[in-house]
């Protein structure tokens, strides 16, 4: 199988590949696929109500891919073992979540940042430490969807398009992150609402 990756996707090694459980060739069934995996996910999760304390928590990150991606890849929930063209080296991985979660929990605690960037720097900095082979983008986006719920916010309409797929709406939320790593939030801020 070979995967085509939209712009700014992380490719998946050969290694990785070997993971797959559906028995696919082609990138259409294993967006299908992940799709429904992903479905199911949100139904679990929009059924229940967690606290920020809950979902700041390195084991709950895990348990939410492994949710999203468990029965298209053997590896879901767990971080990932390979480098990548974004993200961490894979030995700090783990140490950079933690440090994300509770510096998330002392700007929530202090009021650093308006609940709303709060939210937008929780994404931005997981889609940087990029944990998984692969679904970074989305469990970030719900990830960040759950901690906004918890806060009180409306659920982001992140540009109301499917940012897995190639296109000018990816396109601006790819450029709204690399503003972001360059310090600036105002774009993914903006983009997080349209």
């Amino acid at each position: 199988m070979i995967f085509k990756n939209p712009n700014g996707a992380t490719p998946i090694d050969d290694n990785e590949i070997s993971g797959l459980i559906p028995d696919i060739t082609l990138q259409s069934e294993l967006n299908v696929w992940e799709q429904e995996n992903i479905s199911d996910a949100y139904l679990y999760y929009e059924s229940r109500n967690y606290t920020t304390e809950n979902i700041l928590q390195i084991s709950f990150l895990l348990e939410l891919h492994k949710s999203m991606f468990d029965k298209v890849w053997k590896w879901a929930g767990q971080i990932r073992l390979s480098g990548k063209n974004i993200g961490v080296d894979t030995l700090q991985i783990y140490p950079n979540t933690k440090d994300l979660c509770d510096n998330v929990k002392f700007w929530i605690q202090n009021k650093t940042f308006p609940v709303e960037e709060i939210c937008v720097r929780f994404h931005h900095r997981l889609v940087q430490i990029h944990l998984f082979s692969n679904g970074n983008g989305r469990h970030s986006r719900y990830a960040t969807d759950l901690l906004a719920k918890s806060l009180g916010l409306p659920l982001f309409t992140w540009g109301h398009s499917d940012l897995s797929q190639e296109g000018k709406i990816r396109n601006t939320y790819i450029s709204a992150l690399h503003n972001a790593d360059k310090g600036n939030f105002h774009q993914l801020l903006k983009f997080v609402k349209t």
